[in-house]
């Protein structure tokens, strides 16, 4: 049915039917399947049926891709092990070795890893260039690049990808278009509307929304997904049937909470703009009609001591990830964006006095003070 988006979260289509309906799509906590005899056996290979074993297909898997999906207005939708399986299958459904990939330079840092680290062994090339540039984007194409990797809103420093000038790059140039759009989820953007041909999201952190999962979603082209599929089933990188279950539960109060991570973080994000201490607030102008997203990052001045106002937090936690329902800070050179070469992270503007907050959904007020208080400890 034609729902809105709020109420396409609640109540996504599920993936296996049963004459014992239940409300809450039950967990199947199971390894493998059964089949009756070998005629039985072989319906599955012939297509008609959807099971066989957990690592190949599992129906709160397949609940949770189909869910996503759905919100992103893709035909399919896969779920994986991590955000970082989803970004892995989603690329080799693309590139394989001698192939070459044009990424933006400003990566979360898992990313950059991946890419850098790990892809060069398959023998997959990735050039790392400023996006923001396009003439630089479009030197940077060669004739074996195979794909463009951006993400819809950067991580630490929240820059607002141009999906639009990307999508025509990659027609313009017959090429593959992959987001990350982890941080403005669904709720805020939508890169498959877009035209962008793959989507991928790691479901740890707004999807799961608990930070009790971890889980990553890729969404897109029907063609792309059934090779990202056939990744995932030969590399291992299947999502538990628990961890799926859990992403679900998240999933269906994911837009209730997007709405109070929003509102908080424009609030926190325009209170810190003018206080002693911090030389720069980071949040972006616009993403979507529904707001700029629940990240905010901040670079402390010179006169703040950045380890006494992380000592100086109180109830807000530091942890190197994000997304969950309480206000949460991380330090990016010390943990996201370590592995990134100190050079690049300086021309970026990560440096040893920037601060990623991932803003809750506690009072306002509350939030603010605590910020304020530890800016204030550290001067």
């Amino acid at each position: 049915m034609d729902f809105h988006f709020d109420t396409k979260a609640v109540r996504f289509p599920r993936k296996t039917k049963t004459d014992t309906v239940s409300k809450v799509q039950p967990i199947y906590q199971t390894s493998s399947f059964v089949f009756e005899d070998l005629d039985d056996l072989e319906s599955f290979y012939e297509g008609k049926k959807d099971y066989l074993y957990t690592r190949v297909s599992n129906p709160n898997t397949e609940d949770l891709g189909m869910g996503v999906a759905d919100l992103e207005g893709a035909p399919k939708g896969l779920a994986t092990s991590s955000g970082l399986s989803a970004i892995l299958a989603g690329v080799l459904s693309v590139v394989k070795a001698g192939d070459h990939i044009v990424a933006c330079e400003d990566l979360y840092g898992g990313t950059y890893s991946l890419f850098k680290e790990e892809l060069p062994d398959f023998g997959i090339e990735v050039s790392f260039v400023d996006f923001t540039n396009k003439d630089e984007v479009e030197k940077a194409i060669c004739s074996n690049t195979k794909l463009l990797y951006t993400e819809s809103v950067t991580n630490p420093l929240l820059r607002v990808e141009d999906l639009t000038a990307l999508v025509e790059l990659g027609q313009n140039h017959e090429l593959v278009t992959m987001v990350d759009n982890t941080f403005a989820t669904p709720f805020l953007l939508q890169p498959y509307k877009l035209g962008i041909d793959l989507v991928v999201h790691s479901a740890t952190k707004y999807i799961g929304g608990h930070s009790d999962v971890t889980a990553g979603v890729l969404v897109g082209r029907e063609n792309l997904l059934a090779k990202a599929k056939a990744k995932v089933i030969n590399l291992g990188t299947n999502l538990s049937p628990f961890e799926a279950w859990l992403g679900c539960r998240g999933l269906k109060t994911m837009s209730v909470r997007m709405e109070r991570h929003v509102k908080n973080a424009a609030f926190l994000a325009e209170a810190l703009k003018n206080v002693e201490g911090i030389k720069k607030v980071y949040y972006p102008e616009y993403v979507s009609e529904r707001g700029n997203g629940a990240m905010v990052s901040i670079e402390l001045d010179e006169h703040s001591n950045v380890k006494t106002f992380f000592k100086s937090l109180g109830w807000v936690k530091i942890i190197p990830t994000l997304a969950g329902l309480d206000t949460t800070v991380s330090y990016p050179i010390g943990t996201s964006h370590r592995t990134i070469p100190e050079t690049t992270r300086e021309k970026l503007g990560i440096n040893k006095q920037l601060v990623r907050i991932s803003v809750g959904i506690e009072n306002e007020v509350d939030i603010v003070k605590a910020f304020k208080e530890a800016v204030e400890k550290s001067l």
